[in-house]
């Protein structure tokens, strides 16, 4: 049981606190077991949550056996951190644990020093700040999340969601963590920001669209040479029709939702294959390596064999 501690100090934004609690507190593996235990610590017997107080069950000793630790954020960042919990925080890191925040959070995570020369994220709002505070780490206020391995930020408010998935996937894989997403009701990629992760078996597909007979075609054909002209004889509709329908139900192209529905086949075949890079290139329809490998990035923000190194075999 992979036990997940959810640090709530003063003005901590509840946001940020039921995030964790819930994702993680949904996830089911295969075999309906629970693999995450969650528990809510406190360095105070009472904790003013704003609109509410809270009495955590857990004190700091709590952090020190924890396999991850979550840092939500709190309404007044710049506030001084308590020595106690830095010190509960290093050492916990010192033995392992996984230490990750969501958006404010990396405040807390800054002032212990473990992120001294990493990257970072925080909340847009509070991007200045932090990097200002706390120089010697490098902020980037354009991202959803950094993953530096044991020390993780994300940025504000939903973008936690998107960590706390990221983590159920590092852990068990994409389907356990699709499974999270849809009991989230969280979309499983967003635009903007870094590339995600967490990505659904298939591109979305507009229920009940004028679309969903092509879509799903499409999604059974990655691997042929389909062109702009074969989609739209597929679909009875003029190529200009066709991009003006695309458009307005999936937000992109033809073309580009190919190329993606194409990755995600890839990242399948990556999870669950030992076939080498360019057998899943000509599988999955792409005319090269070299062409696969710089689609590939540009949709899941990694290459192929970094995407297999973390993915392969955690389900």
């Amino acid at each position: 049981m992979h036990t997940i501690a959810v640090l709530a100090l003063d003005r901590v934004i509840p946001f940020d606190l039921s995030t964790p609690i819930e994702v993680f507190s949904r996830v089911r593996l295969a075999d309906g077991s629970t693999p995450y235990q969650v528990r809510i610590c406190a360095a105070t017997e009472n904790v003013d949550a704003g609109a509410f107080t809270l009495r955590a069950p857990w004190g700091l000793e709590a952090l020190l056996d924890a396999d991850t630790i979550i840092l939500p954020g709190c309404a007044e960042p710049g506030v001084a951190v308590p020595e106690t919990v830095l010190d509960h925080l290093r050492k916990a890191a010192g033995g392992g644990a996984r230490i990750a925040s969501i958006c404010a959070g990396a405040f807390i995570l800054a002032a212990t020093g473990l992120l001294d020369g990493l990257r970072a994220t925080t909340h847009w709002l509070a991007a200045a700040q932090l990097a200002e505070d706390h120089p010697e780490t490098e902020v980037d206020p354009n991202v959803l999340y950094v993953d530096n391995g044991q020390f993780l930020t994300s940025a504000g408010a939903a973008a936690g969601l998107d960590l706390c998935l990221h983590l159920i996937r590092r852990d068990h894989g994409s389907a356990v963590a699709a499974d999270a997403a849809r009991l989230s009701v969280m979309p499983l990629e967003r635009e903007g920001g870094q590339a995600q992760f967490i990505v659904p078996g298939h591109p979305p597909a507009p229920r009940g669209s004028g679309l969903e007979p092509l879509l799903r075609w499409m999604q059974e054909n990655t691997s042929a040479d389909l062109t702009l002209g074969d989609l739209a004889a597929r679909s009875g509709m003029s190529v200009r029709s066709l991009n003006r329908h695309f458009r307005e139900q999936t937000g992109t192209t033809p073309l580009q939702w190919l190329f993606r529905a194409r990755v995600r086949r890839a990242q399948h075949l990556l999870e669950s294959t030992d076939q080498p890079v360019e057998t899943i290139a000509g599988q999955v329809g792409f005319g090269s390596p070299t062409a696969f490998r710089e689609r590939f990035k540009r949709v899941a923000g990694t290459s192929p064999h970094a995407y297999r190194s973390t993915f392969r075999g955690r389900n």
